[in-house]
């Protein structure tokens, strides 16, 4: 896992290659740049449109567009996609059930510096909560690349969440489906299911776990909604025991996806690790993850948490 690159990277390079074979437009809210929409808007000018610092306005020009049976990418920041355009994804987008993908970058604390009103941790738990909405956390760019080519292929809106931070390279060598997750590592003792940039993590501290004589299997779930029933019942009846990890609030978001589901199918102890009831703060990636507990070393004592509380 030596090599890291950001997933938004990722994201920009799959539109430009998609671009070539498939007729789709891409829209973004004056922050190609970052979002890596650029790449796309320099080989395909007249496919692209710059909506401006208007992320609302921006998502009601993508239902238009799509509603004339063309797809299109709408692009920002995750706490401007998510926050700001709410209500048009929902009514706009969601409602109709149009073919636009809102591929939301900067997500997280990872965003660091940028501070509390740009760190989104609360985008997933929104997106759930659309009917018809396919969510996705891709946990690194060969996953990215999968993820926007199955999002263009399938009907109806999807929300792709993307990073700033560099991640290292976890999926290479296995497939990525719409609704299906991956068994990363196999484990006895109890599961950790991560998704996004905490799915590298989460195998570190399977690392860690492992040292102790603990065997820790590792699923990642890049699809939050739907979420992969099957493979968490095949993990809850082996292991006994679940720990979710997420960089956005325990509250509705992936851990949320994880426990409904659990909770449905297979009963069995399951403990988050997420954000808590807090907003972000400002300052160094290395230091916020520390500082609010997503860390392989935190991973590693809710996984002897959980297994302490099986029957």
């Amino acid at each position: 896992m030596a090599d890291k690159k950001a997933t938004r990277e990722a994201y920009g390079e799959a539109l430009a290659r998609l671009g070539q074979d498939h007729l789709f437009y891409v829209m973004d809210a004056d922050l190609s740049a970052s979002t890596k929409t650029a790449v796309f808007a320099h080989a395909f000018p007249d496919r692209f449109i710059n909506c401006g610092i208007a992320e609302g306005n921006m998502m009601s020009v993508a239902a238009g567009i799509a509603s004339t049976g063309v797809p299109v990418f709408a692009s920002s920041f995750a706490m401007f996609a998510a926050g700001r355009g709410f209500e048009q994804i929902r009514n706009s987008i969601g409602y109709p059930h149009l073919n636009v993908k809102i591929c939301a970058t900067h997500a997280g604390i990872t965003v660091g510096e940028d501070g509390a009103t740009h760190q989104c941790n609360e985008d997933l738990a929104l997106m759930r909560t659309i009917p018809g909405m396919t969510v996705i956390c891709p946990a690194d760019c060969t996953e990215t690349a999968a993820a926007v080519e199955a999002a263009l292929k399938i009907d109806g809106p999807v929300y792709i969440r993307l990073g700033r931070y560099a991640v290292p390279e976890v999926t290479a060598g296995h497939s990525f489906a719409i609704g299906r997750g991956q068994l990363l590592r196999e484990g006895t003792d109890v599961t950790l299911c991560a998704t996004g940039v905490m799915t590298s993590i989460a195998l570190e501290a399977a690392d860690m776990l492992a040292a102790e004589g603990i065997s820790a299997a590792v699923a990642n779930l890049a699809t939050v909604k739907p979420i992969d029933r099957d493979l968490l019942r095949t993990c809850a009846e082996k292991t006994g025991a679940l720990v979710t990890c997420e960089e956005h609030t325990v509250l509705g978001g992936f851990g949320a996806a994880v426990t409904e589901a659990v909770c449905e199918t297979c009963p069995v102890p399951v403990l988050r690790v997420g954000m808590e009831d807090v907003f972000g703060r400002s300052g160094p990636v290395s230091e916020l993850l520390v500082y609010y507990g997503l860390t392989s070393a935190h991973i590693a004592e809710k996984a002897k948490a959980a297994i302490a509380m099986k029957k």
